[in-house]
């Protein structure tokens, strides 16, 4: 057992990402709720050392009977200077129940009003990027009808 009180992790700024998707697999059942597979067919990322585009990737989605999303992600992304990224996170969204009824019907709804957190990787084989490979990122999210948006955050 630590006798030395440990300090809660910094956040540097990562990027700023903006996705577009389509579902492909429409909603099945699961074991704790339903599934469904969202095809990332394109989108955008910036911050001050990492900036890019999505090449494309795909979320299967869990929502579970008490109504909380699961999210399951793997995105290629290619920086500005043509290095390629595999992006993978997994998350947590969820709110009130007409919050969420609201997301689910394609609504707009103030980011603030629910609880969308992810949590990620990254693997490269860029010499250039290769600090990405021992790299947490944290970040918080929002539905939007045409898009999701996140704050990408390095856990330092």
């Amino acid at each position: 057992m630590t006798t030395t009180k440990l300090a809660p992790p910094e956040l540097r700024g990562l990027f700023d990402m903006s996705l577009q998707a389509e579902t492909i697999v429409p909603t099945m059942p699961a074991t704790t709720g339903s599934r469904m597979v969202v095809r990332v067919t394109g989108g955008h990322f910036e911050g001050e050392r990492l900036r890019g585009r999505v090449l494309g990737g795909e979320d299967w989605i869990v929502k579970r009977e008490d109504g909380a999303v699961l999210l399951n992600v793997r995105l290629s992304l290619e920086l500005e200077d043509g290095d390629k990224v595999l992006m993978r996170y997994s998350g947590l969204r969820h709110g009130p129940a007409d919050v969420m009824a609201t997301l689910d019907q394609g609504g707009v709804v103030d980011p603030n009003d629910y609880y969308f957190r992810v949590t990620a990787s990254f693997e490269t084989p860029s010499s250039h990027y290769s600090w990405l490979n021992r790299t947490i990122g944290l970040g918080t999210g929002a539905r939007f009808p045409d898009r999701v948006e996140y704050a990408m955050f390095e856990v330092l």
